[in-house]
């Protein structure tokens, strides 16, 4: 287990540090996440069924284009969205109660009009800080190595004022998924 810290930077950085494939048999991403509109409640259990970059771009006055758009890629010969292998995919699923796709977001959706625009883009159901940065640097360093997004909706997303939050209860579900009680 590695404890990355919040964010792309954090999490890519501590993988890229870490990840040893003569060690390693794959990557699992865990942690919590925000409910998008129409997405699981709080305390469901997510299954990414693919984690995408929500907001690696440019906003223009003609709306948003991602960097394959822009004309650039992520990273050469890596694709810019993980998901699970089909035998990953087959662990992670009894222990979830949702799958969908996991956005990953540098600016969280504090307002009901970005957590639509995440949704619009990307198909969504929750977003998250970390996930796709993590794909990618495990894709960089073996793109062979299994991966997988597993996470816990800990609030709803859009206009602060009125999200929900129930952070120790989704901490307390993640700890037991991972087989980790805490009494």
């Amino acid at each position: 287990m590695l404890v990355t810290g919040v964010g792309k930077a954090n999490a890519s950085g501590a993988v890229a540090r870490v990840l040893d494939p003569a060690r390693h048999s794959g990557v699992l991403c865990v942690g919590i996440c925000g409910s998008l509109p129409g997405g699981p409640g709080i305390g469901a259990v997510v299954l990414a069924t693919r984690s995408v970059f929500a907001d690696e771009g440019i906003q223009t006055p003609e709306g948003y284009q991602d960097c394959r758009e822009m004309g650039f890629a992520l990273s050469p010969g890596v694709c810019d969205a993980f998901a699970p292998t089909a035998g990953w995919r087959t662990i992670l699923a009894p222990l979830s109660d949702a799958e969908g796709v996991i956005a990953t977001v540098s600016t969280c959706s504090g307002t009901d009009e970005l957590a639509a625009r995440v949704v619009s883009r990307t198909g969504a159901v929750a977003e998250a800080m970390e996930g796709a940065a993590v794909g990618l640097a495990a894709a960089r360093i073996d793109p062979r190595l299994p991966f997988a997004e597993l996470r816990v909706v800990s609030n709803t997303t859009g206009d602060r004022a009125g999200q929900r939050w129930e952070l120790a209860g989704a901490l307390a579900t993640l700890g037991r998924v991972l087989g980790r009680h805490h009494d």
